[in-house]
């Protein structure tokens, strides 16, 4: 289940990042908002994953408030994800 977060993880912070400084500055500087459309719908599938797997995963792994607080806030920051990979669900894969 670990594997399967971690790739969720990747993707949300791709399509966060895509979403972000690629499909939102061409909706509104080119007006042309294809892009978002595009992505927004997989970024929210993705984002309620991670949610959801964070969730489940929190008593399985231990997590305590604070660590489960910064693996949801990473949710919600450009590059977040990859930060919340590195330090808390890359140890716990070895």
């Amino acid at each position: 289940m670990l594997s399967t977060f971690r790739i969720i993880a990747l993707l949300e912070g791709l399509s966060y990042i895509l979403l972000l400084f690629i499909a939102t500055p061409l909706k509104y500087f080119a007006e042309d908002p294809q892009y978002v459309k595009l992505l927004g719908m997989p970024h929210g599938l993705l984002f309620v994953a991670y949610v959801a797997l964070a969730i489940f995963l929190r008593s399985k792994y231990k997590w305590n408030n604070t660590s489960f607080f910064i693996i949801l806030l990473c949710s919600l920051l450009p590059f977040g994800t990859f930060y919340a990979d590195v330090k808390y669900f890359k140890p716990l894969a070895h």
